[in-house]
């Protein structure tokens, strides 16, 4: 039986595989990171860890019942998704910069953080692929369901803490490029982000009536 310790290790690295993968909402915590700054984009971030660790729950402690569940919602779920990721696209799109104020920001920095983390929180856990992706992956590095609940806990906290991880990186990455960009770069970012978070959005809609 593997240790703690082991399983800690194996679980930190399926959540930072898990959450690794540029997708929508890295193109989103990407943006957030250079037009808000960095707790914006690492809350982004954070939002989809949590969703993360929502589906590792499920499937450390073999709720299998409940992952069939979301399975069988899976194009109501991606309807979901999709159309609040299509809508987070426009507004990307027609979003304007305005690095000039910084005081102004702060404040409405502070207003939109909560914003920020439900909204990938919500944009995650509507993806029924995130379930399949873990099933994969626990059942190829043989990580089967414990019945364990130690183990169950220590799961769900290494794919919080690896999806965490992969997140502070990216935005911190990007976060170092902050002050090289400008008011016209911004647009620019915005226009192109968003059109790609609505490429996704429409894909994930289309796969609805291709399934």
């Amino acid at each position: 039986m593997a240790s703690i310790q082991t399983i800690l290790v194996e679980s930190i690295g399926i959540g930072f595989a898990i959450a690794a993968p540029v997708g929508p909402i890295g193109i989103l915590c990407i943006r957030r990171t250079l037009d808000r700054g960095l707790r914006h984009g690492l809350v982004s971030g954070l939002g989809a860890a949590t969703a993360d660790a929502f589906y590792g729950i499920i499937i450390a402690f073999g709720l299998t019942a409940l992952s069939a569940f979301l399975l069988n919602l899976g194009n109501v779920l991606n309807a979901v998704g999709g159309l609040f990721l299509l809508y987070i696209g426009i507004i990307s799109i027609r979003a304007i910069p305005d690095f000039s104020s910084h005081n102004e920001q702060k404040t409405k920095s502070t207003k939109t953080l909560l914003g920020d983390y439900f909204s990938t929180l919500a944009l995650t856990i509507t993806n029924p692929l995130t379930i399949l992706a873990f099933l994969g992956i626990f059942a190829g590095i043989g990580q089967s369901t414990s019945t364990n609940p130690a183990n169950s806990f220590v799961i769900v906290l290494g794919i919080f803490i690896g999806s965490g991880l992969w997140w502070l990186l990216l935005s911190s990455s990007v976060n170092l490029l902050r002050n090289k960009v400008t008011d016209r770069h911004m647009i620019w970012i915005n226009r192109i982000s968003g059109t790609i978070i609505i490429l996704f959005a429409l894909r994930i809609l289309l796969s609805i009536f291709t399934n």
